[in-house]
Formats: structure tokens, sequence, C-alpha cells
């Protein structure tokens, strides 16, 4: 469509809209009142204003900013008003932004099973930000490092091998850490022969050997399934012959009457530590909906390894008085104050944090491995069977 103006120039408005109508929007979106910018919030302002800024951020793609401060000064804001939401994976990415690494690991910390956080630890190492990932996980959380860690295993990216192996072998890193990078790396041909490699060095140790066999044992290729069945061969159970694959045990079918009753024996122990269906003492998680929370495969894994999927809140804590006196059990509460710690039994103990001369996390589930030793394969299967059928109402 054309138009003439009063001066008597021919305009193309095809071209205008192309070219002038997402220019303007641009200007329109980033040019907002400072006070729209003030009431963003730091994180997470991927709303009202700055998802139109975001927006028709978009549409400038490929133009060099560099040569407009103006427009460069406007995406830094809207870049900072994204922080630690996949939109500023988006910017940074679209833009080839350098230095943003650790922006891009708050997204990982905050949506560690997203794409936005596979994508993040990828920009990462586009960025050469190899070193910066180390020296920031050497001072983060324990829930900063498995969120980083699962965000590197799930991006799929070959480079990510080395931060993977880096886990496995770190030594002041938590079990549960070490477990979420030997699954990453069973994941590719490559890194599960990087897992045996340092297995056969000597260098695995449990209980990542025993998450290393489970996830091995139904590996994608043969030849790594065949060499980690003699390297790492699968727990025993009581009656002496090593259990079937993770994989083989989720197609059978048990007798859940008789894992109720397997579940409140002296064998298995389940009820001194856990409640289900009323029944037990509560100490770690219930398990009253827990078939319909977990499926067939995941149960078999948290019992054969329990360590490697400490849940959130259930880890077990040493706690060391003046006088020598030791209470062991999971922090439930703390102020400035005292802890508060639930001890196997259920019983809670307060202590005074004036009087704490040692007080250390532990690597280790408070639930013991080696179940699956003192039952029979049916046993195990009954067992998981039973739990299967504790769902919600």
């Amino acid at each position: 469509m054309r138009a003439t103006s009063g001066s008597g120039h021919r305009w193309d408005l095809g071209i205008v809209s192309r070219l002038w109508i997402p220019a303007l929007s641009v200007l329109l979106a980033l040019e907002l009142p400072r006070a729209t910018w003030g009431q963003m919030p730091a994180a997470g302002g991927n709303a009202g204003g700055s998802s139109a800024a975001v927006e028709a951020l978009r549409r400038l793609k490929g133009m060099d900013f560099e040569a407009n401060p103006t427009l460069k000064a406007a995406l830094m804001r809207v870049l900072e008003s994204t922080r630690g939401t996949p939109a500023f994976v988006e910017l940074v990415r679209d833009f080839e932004l350098k230095g943003q690494e650790e922006g891009l690991l708050e997204v990982a910390s905050r949506h560690p099973a997203d794409s936005a956080a596979a994508e993040a630890m990828r920009l990462v190492l586009d960025g050469g930000g190899l070193e910066t990932f180390h020296k920031l996980a050497r001072g983060a959380s324990v829930q900063r490092q498995e969120a980083w860690i699962e965000a590197t295993a799930n991006s799929a990216d070959p480079r990510a091998i080395t931060i993977l192996l880096d886990a496995v072998k770190a030594t002041g890193i938590s079990t549960t850490s070490r477990a979420v990078a030997i699954r990453g790396l069973a994941r590719t041909e490559a890194g599960a022969r990087e897992l045996l490699r340092h297995a056969r060095d000597g260098g695995l140790e449990e209980p990542g050997r025993t998450t290393a066999s489970l996830v091995l044992a139904q590996s994608r290729w043969p030849e790594i399934r065949a060499e980690a069945a003699k390297l790492l061969p699968a727990p025993k159970s009581a009656d002496g012959g090593e259990l079937p694959s993770v994989s083989d045990l989720v197609r059978l079918r048990g007798d859940a009457a008789r894992g109720a009753t397997l579940f409140q024996s002296e064998q298995a122990s389940c009820s001194k530590c856990h409640v289900a269906g009323g029944v037990g003492v509560d100490f770690g998680p219930a398990l009253s909906q827990i078939g319909t929370k977990l499926g067939r495969q995941a149960l078999y894994e948290s019992i054969l390894d329990p360590s490697s999927g400490i849940s959130f809140g259930y880890e077990g804590w040493s706690v060391e008085g003046r006088g020598g006196e030791e209470v062991f059990g999971i922090l439930t509460s703390e102020t400035d104050e005292e802890l508060v710690i639930k001890q196997q039994t259920g019983a809670v103990v307060r202590v005074k944090k004036s009087e704490i001369t040692r007080r250390e996390r532990q690597q280790l589930s408070v639930m013991p491995a080696g179940l699956a030793s003192v039952l029979s394969r049916q046993d195990l299967v009954d067992l998981v069977e039973y739990l299967t059928t504790l769902k919600a109402p």
C-alpha cells in the first residue's frame, strides 16, 4: 500500500511498518518512565513493563548495540530487571553479552530442571567461564551446588564432562551432588567411559560406587553395561544372588499385602523411621502418599542407594556439646539461640548454640544403605509393590 504526503512524496507503508513500527515500539518500551523501572523487581521482572521491554528488544536482534550507547544502556537495564529468570538467558544468548557467568549461574540455581538452566550452562562454557564456575561453586551452598550440577548434566554439552567428573572426584561435595554428577556422566557414552575409567583407577568410593553400578547397569551401550557388571557388580540380596538391574526390577510385580508386613517387620525396619498408613515413627519423610510422588524406578533407587537423593530438610546432623555428649538426627529448626533436632526415635532435643563445640552435616543418608542385603529379591519386589499402593486419596 502506498500513501501520498502533502508535499507529494509517496511512502511504501509496508516498508514503514517493517522498519519504523518495531523501532518505535522498542523506543517506547525502553524509554519507560524512571518510576516504572524502579518498580521492577531485581529478579523475576518478566512482567509488566519489563516483559514489554524484553519483547521490544527481541525485535532488534542483530543490531549493533555497541554503536548506540543509549540503546545499550537500556539493554543492560532490561538485563538487570530479568536477572534470575529464563528471559535473562535469552538476552545474554541473543545479544552475545559477555561476562554474565554469575547471572547465568543464578538462573541455573533457581530453575535447575528447566531448559533455560541447561542453556545457561552452555553459555557459561561458551564464555570460557569454567574458572568462574569453579570459583563460585567452592563458596556456594549445597543446594546451589546440586542445582548447578543438575543443570550441567542437562546441558548435553560434551564440555560438561569436565565439570561432572570434577564433581565426582571432589572431596567436599555432598553425596547427592556426586550422585547427580554420576547420573549426568552416564547419559553420554563419553561420560560413561570416563566414569568407568575413574572407577577402574580406584577413585570411586561408596556410596558413589553403588550409584554408578545402578545407572551403568541400565546403560544404552552394551559394551559399557558389560564392563560395569565386572567392575561395579550389582548389590547382592539376602539369598546371595545379584539383584537384577533396576530396569528389570520395575517390570516385576509383587504381593502388596506381604510388602506391608515387611514394612513393619524387624527385617526391613522401615516403620522405625517412616510413617505409612498411620503406622511408624515420624523421623524420615512420611510415606503415606509415596506411590503418588515416586514411580517404581525411583522407589527402587531410593531403597538401593539412599544417599544419592537425600530429601531437602532430611539431612542428618551430628552435634557435640561441651561435655562430650553427641546428638544425632534431623535439624528441624534453628534460631539465634538454639537448634531443634529430631532423633531417630521421634523425640525432639533442643540444643543451646552456646554449648555446641562441633556441628557437622552428615554426607550419608540417615537411612542405612544395604537394605537389599537383608531382603531376598522377592522381598524387595513385594516391598516396592506395597509402596506403590500408598497414594493420595
